[in-house]
């Protein structure tokens, strides 16, 4: 049972080059913001932001792979695989267009935006530091089917559209690089030499992305001028302490509450959801622990001058059924490491495009939702499809949101009314959407329970929600009391009326389950 597990297997090669890919996309994408968007001056972004960038990923990467090889080692398998981490993708919108861009505009300097984005993270790594404890109690009071729908609901509005998106606009080499990708991973081809799919994909849309720019098409939208700039950047920084910094943020925290708070209960739960999805792939975690170490990384990041949140990521049971285990997380940490502290990521953005990237992310996301369906029971389904709809009103809220503010303009200005009489119901996607992760959770929940005859418990979540929508943490836009009262009142009108059906109702035997449906493991390169 205390056998030395293996480090490395053949498959971590596979789990590498997706995962470290999946890691590398989302460094280009928020260089590209801090340096395009927020106007940060490249020696903040090159020599201080990314440096503690590659630290905390490296100190995340690395915990995980230990936390995994500690698994290995008490239950004597051999097939633990590590849980994905890095930056919190949603969150590093969030704080890139809800904190540091618009006190950088208000101010007249990208150094105060910054300095804010630090102390958002200070406050939420309290936040995710604290809920480690109450946790575990919600894993286990809360319907798998919730917890995994939200979770899907996730990966479908915010890691798998936009990449579908992507490849559908540069299909030459999109598509070709997806079509590589599942064939192995899905379809069980191996490569020359047992090449990984991921490199293969990535080194085929490289060639097509050069090859079009050469004879004048420009499909990668890759140039020698952007190559040959972007090594001006290179050099050797380490982090340095940024205390000041952080507490100079705290001049702004009105601003920053009003989000730190609600996206760091965000993360609490979208952390649950990853654990128990790792769960139901055959590695169960402590969650008190997950948690607690997202809270203390992240803590560590931004007082050495990195503004986004660590989060375990959606994806363990994709990286596991390729054949990843423990090396391929530490390995990922220490290559992050080399090219945040050598100023390589700037050349990368100028070498690969993202969107021979971008159909890893689109695995990943097909996976993740997939197993909400194939984990649970079969009754619970339509619990799921009712978890994803707040993900869904989100992502549409925000594509009219960005669409207005290209326009120079926002829903208030155009009329509520104005765009529901054009059939775009943006008062309802901003009531659904509004704390979605929550909002499905809660909704899901309720459904799960009500579908097995526990309306005791499906009164409980409803009551719950009447509370976290009372105070602004879902179905709101902001933390503070009687955000959306009508919806709050109809929770409790919800739970009064179930918990009633569970006294006195007469009520019909559950149907008998008729089979589960299974996710099957991809083989490995």
């Amino acid at each position: 049972m205390n056998a030395k597990p293996a480090v490395w297997s053949p498959g971590d090669w596979n789990a590498f080059f997706g995962f470290g890919t999946n890691i590398l996309v989302n460094l280009l994408v928020l260089t590209g913001l801090l340096r395009f968007v927020v106007k940060m001056p490249d020696d903040i972004v090159f020599g201080r932001i990314l440096p503690a960038t590659g630290l905390m990923l490296c100190l995340s990467t690395m915990y995980y792979a230990w936390l995994a090889y500690d698994l290995a080692r008490k239950t004597g398998r051999n097939d633990v695989c590590a849980l994905p981490s890095g930056i919190s993708v949603p969150h590093m919108f969030v704080v890139t267009f809800v904190i540091m861009l618009p006190i950088a505009l208000q101010t007249g300097d990208p150094i105060k935006g910054w300095e804010a984005g630090l102390t958002w993270v200070f406050i939420q790594s309290f936040v995710l530091m604290a809920g480690g404890f109450v946790a575990p109690i919600i894993r286990k009071i809360t319907p798998r089917a919730a917890l995994l729908g939200t979770l899907a609901g996730v990966s479908i509005a915010f890691i798998s559209l936009r990449p579908a998106l992507e490849m559908f606009m540069t299909p030459v080499i999109g598509v070709v690089c997806f079509v590589i990708i599942i064939a192995s991973w899905f379809g069980g081809l191996r490569y020359f030499k047992g090449i990984p799919a991921g490199l293969v994909a990535i080194a085929v849309g490289t060639l097509i992305a050069w090859g079009s720019t050469a004879l004048g098409l420009n499909y990668g939208g890759l140039t020698l001028e952007k190559l040959a700039g972007s090594v001006t950047n290179f050099g050797f920084s380490i982090p340095l302490p940024a205390f000041g910094h952080v507490f100079s943020g705290f001049d702004f925290l009105g601003v920053i509450l009003v989000t730190a708070i609600p996206f760091g209960i965000y993360d609490l739960v979208e952390a649950l959801d990853n654990v128990e999805s790792a769960a139901v792939a055959g590695d169960s975690f402590p969650t008190t622990r997950v948690l607690t170490a997202d809270g203390v990384i992240s803590l560590i990041g931004c007082l050495m001058g990195n503004p986004f949140i660590n989060a375990v990521y959606i994806g363990h049971p994709g990286w596991k059924a390729m054949g990843g285990r423990i090396g391929y997380s530490a390995a990922t940490g220490v290559a992050v490491l080399f090219l945040c502290w050598l100023g390589i990521i700037s050349v990368m953005t100028s070498l690969v495009p993202v969107v021979a990237i971008s159909p890893i992310l689109l695995y990943i996301g097909m996976l993740i939702g997939a197993q909400a369906f194939q984990e649970t029971p079969r009754s619970h389904a339509p619990a799921i499809i009712l978890g994803l709809m707040p993900h869904l009103a989100a992502w549409g809220k925000l594509q009219i949101d960005n669409v207005l503010a290209a326009a120079g303009t926002n829903a208030a200005a155009v009329g509520v009314d104005k765009l529901a009489q054009t059939g775009v119901l943006y008062h309802g996607l901003e009531v659904l959407g509004g704390g979605a992760i929550l909002g499905g959770l809660v909704l899901a929940a309720i459904a799960a329970f009500v579908i097995d005859r526990e309306f005791a418990k499906a009164a409980a979540f409803s009551f719950a929600g009447a509370a976290l929508t009372f105070f602004g943490f879902m179905h709101g836009e902001a933390i503070g009391i009687g955000q959306t009262p009508t919806v709050a009142v109809s929770y409790l009108i919800v739970g009064a009326f179930l918990l009633t059906c569970s006294r006195v109702g007469s009520v019909a035997p559950k149907p008998a389950e008729h089979g589960g449906m299974h996710a099957g493991a991809m083989p490995a390169d």
